[in-house]
């Protein structure tokens, strides 16, 4: 090729390296700006999720009070609080074999 033909092509690819930057630049920015879209989308989802652990774990400690479980005995399950006449039988020795025997 002859230096004139080069010369008359540099105007095109300089154009063209122009326009290829520009649209790199747009394609980064389009990009970013989803990659934020996502992580705020994270974060509310995150934010929920910790509101609703806090929640459960408020309704765990509300239903495990010894209040609670004695109301919920009595009036469910027709349990009755133990009288102190009432007595229950523990062995007084019990061999590590027995154990052994308990839990398999």
């Amino acid at each position: 090729m002859s230096s004139e033909k080069v010369d008359s092509f540099k105007p095109v690819i300089s154009v063209g390296i122009i326009i290829l930057s520009l649209f790199s630049i747009v394609f980064f920015q389009m990009e970013e700006r989803r990659l934020g879209y996502s992580l705020l989308k994270v974060s509310s989802e995150s934010r929920k999720i910790a509101e609703q652990k806090k929640t459960l774990e408020i309704q765990l400690a509300q239903n495990t009070r010894p209040y609670f479980l004695e109301k919920m005995a009595s009036q469910k399950f027709t349990l009755k609080k133990a009288e102190s006449h009432q007595i229950i039988m523990l062995p007084n020795h019990v061999e590590t074999s027995e154990v052994g025997e308990l839990f398999e």
